[in-house]
């Protein structure tokens, strides 16, 4: 048998920031990061459909 490899990619939920102020639901994407690189939680701007506009997106565990 293969010895189980631990890969270096985990998939991640990032969650919008700005809709629960506002009283929206937020809105959320799966995506991927490499663990080497980003160890810390990952920030993108992402679109939000309730608000209709570009947010900042934080990673969700």
């Amino acid at each position: 048998m293969a010895k189980a490899k631990k890969g270096n990619r985990i998939n991640i939920l990032v969650e919008c920031t700005e809709a629960r102020k506002e009283g929206k639901p937020p809105s959320r994407y799966s995506t991927s990061k490499s663990r080497r690189n980003t160890p810390s939680r990952l920030e993108i701007k992402k679109y939000n459909p309730f608000l209709k506009r570009h947010t900042v997106h934080k990673e969700v565990r």
